[in-house]
């Protein structure tokens, strides 16, 4: 696969551009997916939209984990649970994605689950106006049938993945492999990004 060279601020810019040119939908619903460098991303395309006159509203997956005596049911570092369990993927469809829908409401909810404090965050819904675009930003989103009209995967080969997963967090490498070989997200992703140096991304051409 060939790859060209480009910064995060051009990259969002081209993707914004990219959802300016979609078919007429009600809401644009973005997934950037990876296992570290998604929210910055995420966070650089708002500003442009908002200048084309796109309203965008950040949500990020962090904020819709389930309790943590779900999530550590099988113990704190189980690989398993957390490529198929720690998601709230019921709550996110419900509260995000589904108002987004055609016929939806435009009411999103934010954020769910305080997962550092382990309550609910107890936030206000907020009203995307028909025309505006929610970035959903993440880890493990690929292969759930969720509903985006424009995927982003951010790929790291196994060593980039290692220095860029906190140490505290390598008890879960099995569990971005099995995504990797299960899903493929790099195959399934409409934009696909080479993140192994965040000073230095390249996406497919």
């Amino acid at each position: 696969m060939r790859y060209r060279p480009i910064s995060f601020e051009l990259l969002a810019a081209e993707l914004v551009e990219r959802v300016l040119a979609l078919p007429g939908t009600p809401w644009v619903r973005i997934a950037v997916d990876g296992a570290a460098g998604t929210a910055s991303l995420a966070d650089a395309m708002v500003d442009p939209l908002r200048v084309n006159g796109r309203p965008a509203q950040r949500v990020s997956t962090v904020d819709f984990l389930k309790p943590a005596s779900l999530r550590f049911e099988k113990g704190r570092e189980d690989p398993e649970a957390r490529y198929y369990d720690w998601l709230d993927e019921n709550a996110l469809r419900r509260e995000v994605l589904d108002p987004l829908s055609p016929g939806g409401t435009g009411l999103v909810l934010p954020a769910l689950w305080d997962a550092e404090r382990d309550r609910a965050t107890r936030a206000d819904r907020v009203e995307l106006p028909p025309g505006g675009v929610l970035i959903a930003d993440g880890e493990l989103l690929l292969g759930r049938g969720l509903p985006f009209e424009l995927t982003v995967h951010l790929s790291l080969s196994t060593g980039a993945l290692r220095r860029r997963l906190p140490e505290a967090e390598h008890w879960a490498l099995p569990a971005f492999e099995r995504y990797e070989q299960e899903v493929h997200p790099a195959e399934t992703a409409d934009v696909l990004v080479r993140a192994d140096d965040p000073r230095h991304p390249a996406v497919a051409a």
